[in-house]
């Protein structure tokens, strides 16, 4: 099964894997800049496509990362998932973007069984979910996602982004306090979830906040 991961939760993402054990990852990318998704994200699966000799006949399914994350990036992400699974009729996903982090925490070596995984939301806050692991499995969401202040957290090890930022409130990870969901840990976790029978999420995004943006109030007569 050839899978095409998408993420913009945080970062501009995209990855080609396969279930194949003898070679699963085909290519990847990623950006630095959390705040350029629309431009670069098209042509970054085309060129990602192109250096594998790939096209989207080739591609099995597409799976998106849902979020948490801020409005405008998330959406550039899931709305090029949609467009893509429409035009070439490939079945689509959905994945908590913070389920990637938790993937790559549960293969470190000093894991805690229990953590969180926090991203940036901004205005002071984080996005952040609670996860378990067991005897080799794949990391358990046991609460979240949620929005709100780090100080708010409850007092386990923290992994990712969020804590780097409020470090001087939380229990940040050293190693990990810089790290943003991707799409490549993201389509390693759904190819793992789906050999083990697991249900996947739709596209629906999960904001948590309503937008920014409002529809402007009647105008107010001048006389």
């Amino acid at each position: 099964m050839l899978i095409l991961a998408i993420d913009t939760s945080a970062v501009a993402s995209a990855a080609l894997l396969s279930d194949d054990a003898l070679e699963s990852l085909i290519g990847s990318f990623s950006t630095a800049d959390t705040r350029s998704h629309a431009e670069v994200l098209a042509p970054g699966i085309e060129k990602l496509l192109a250096g594998a000799g790939l096209g989207g006949a080739d591609v099995d399914a597409i799976v998106t990362g849902v979020g948490p994350g801020p409005f405008t990036g998330l959406r550039s992400g899931i709305v090029t998932a949609r467009t893509l699974a429409f035009a070439w009729g490939k079945p689509l996903y959905g994945l908590m973007s913070l389920d990637a982090i938790a993937l790559e925490v549960a293969e470190s070596t000093d894991a805690a069984p229990e953590f969180l995984v926090a991203t940036d939301a901004r205005r002071k806050e984080v996005y952040w979910a609670r996860y378990a692991l067991a005897g080799g499995q794949l990391p358990q969401l046991t609460d979240g996602p949620h929005v709100g202040f780090a100080a708010d957290l409850p007092g386990l090890p923290v992994y990712g982004a969020g804590a780097g930022i409020y470090s001087d409130v939380v229990k940040a990870v050293p190693g990990f306090s810089t790290r943003q969901p991707e799409a490549l840990s993201l389509g390693q976790f759904a190819l793992a979830r789906l050999a083990a029978g697991e249900k996947l999420l739709d596209s629906t995004p999960l904001y948590l906040r309503e937008s920014d943006a409002r529809v402007p109030g009647p105008r107010k007569r001048a006389l």
